[in-house]
């Protein structure tokens, strides 16, 4: 079974580069978003089995996204990313439901197959 997935990220470059390590661990890339309106329809709308979701978007915050894509139907798991660090992050981390967190420049196909295995 291909797992699918949602990219969540306002810079092109990053959700081109996550589409190719995606691809390469397996999953269908079924949309991507730069904002957390787009995310949460697509979410609604696509129903991916993962959300790579950037913890900075220009129309909101990543950690206040995933609690809100609890309350969407269906079984998908959220990733965190961004380009700061989890000490920086970890209280507002903390309890959030979501699978993990992974810096932007640790984001590789072994640390995502750790993480979500």
């Amino acid at each position: 079974m291909t797992r699918t997935a949602l990219i969540v990220d306002d810079h092109p470059g990053f959700r081109a580069s996550a589409r190719r390590l995606l691809t390469a661990c397996g999953y269908e890339v079924v949309g991507e978003a730069e904002d957390a309106a787009g995310a949460l329809a697509a979410v609604e709308r696509v129903s991916p089995w993962l959300v790579l979701l950037d913890v900075v978007l220009p129309d909101g915050d990543g950690i206040e996204l995933a609690w809100q894509l609890e309350h969407v139907p269906g079984n998908h798991r959220t990733v965190l990313v961004s380009s700061r660090a989890h000490e920086e992050l970890a209280s507002a981390l903390e309890g959030a439901p979501v699978t993990g967190f992974l810096p932007k420049d640790e984001l590789s196909t072994a640390t995502l197959r750790r993480l979500l295995s």
